[in-house]
């Protein structure tokens, strides 16, 4: 068995290890998925002073389902510990809490990339470009490595265009195989669609839109879901097993049963089952 992302503990956020950073870092505005308004770099009203929220085990209840839906894929105790070497925020000068604010978003997006190069890596039709992949996966880890000023410099969408180029061969490699693969939905407008039961076994949805769209029991084997919305999607009773760069975020904001086969990149969420 090849290693997956999610089997990589520094691709996973561990909040006992961060500062709470995506609670001060981050804005969000007042909607279904926040209760109030909060602007960038100012504290969560429920941060508590342990850097841990005090709502965490109520935050859905409580108006605040887009912070369960969240994952800084383990940038947040690299900023913290490494890049700033364990210096908490709240004890130093302002702009070193501005610099540890300024770089969290910059690593967060590098983690995500070495999340999608690790899962292209333990794709074994995508033999032929793996190579490239673990040459781009170290050039990645090396940058998240740099200083704060280097971090703070970085224009992270060019790398992004590189890596993309590698994940889409990587994807068709994958996909080559699947039986009864249909044609490219990339970046389609699928949102409320109604596709209960559907066929999309194989089919490339990268960047679709499926906010709100009826996916029960849609077979999702093998397709490619890399930056699909899937907020508030049913997937109730759905195969996704296979499917392709699904991340924790996108199954967490979208809907789900019991019955829904998730591949083992991802976990059950557990509002599916507790129906909150």
């Amino acid at each position: 068995m090849r290693e997956q992302a999610a089997d990589v503990p520094e691709l996973r956020g561990d909040c006992a290890r961060c500062f709470g950073l995506c609670c001060v870092a981050l804005p969000f505005t007042a909607s279904a998925d926040f209760a109030v308004d909060k602007a960038a770099g100012t504290p969560c009203g429920h941060l508590r002073t342990d850097h841990r929220c005090g709502i965490h085990d109520r935050l859905r209840q409580e108006g605040f389902p887009g912070c369960t839906v969240y994952d800084c894929f383990g940038a947040g105790q690299k900023v913290s510990l490494v890049t700033f070497g364990g210096e908490d925020w709240r004890a130093g000068p302002p702009e070193r809490a501005r610099r540890m604010f300024d770089v969290f978003p910059v690593v967060r997006r590098l983690h995500e990339l070495l999340w999608y190069l690790t899962e292209a890596l333990a794709l074994p039709a995508a033999r032929p470009v793996h190579e490239a992949l673990r040459r781009a996966r170290a050039e990645i880890e090396r940058l998240t490595l740099g200083t704060p000023e280097d971090l703070a410099a970085l224009d992270v969408g060019a790398h992004r265009r590189e890596v993309d180029v590698l994940l889409l061969r990587a994807s068709e490699l994958a996909r080559k195989g699947v039986r009864g693969r249909r044609r490219d939905r990339r970046g389609a407008d699928l949102v409320g669609a109604r596709l209960k039961g559907a066929d999309l076994r194989g089919v490339s949805l990268r960047g679709a839109l499926l906010i709100a769209a009826d996916l029960t029991g849609a077979d999702l084997r093998g397709a490619d879901l890399i930056g699909a919305d899937l907020r508030d999607a049913d997937l109730t009773d759905a195969d996704l097993t296979g499917a392709l760069f699904l991340t924790q975020p996108q199954v967490r904001a979208a809907r789900g049963s019991a019955g829904t086969k998730l591949p083992g990149s991802v976990t059950r969420p557990a509002h599916w089952t507790a129906g909150v």
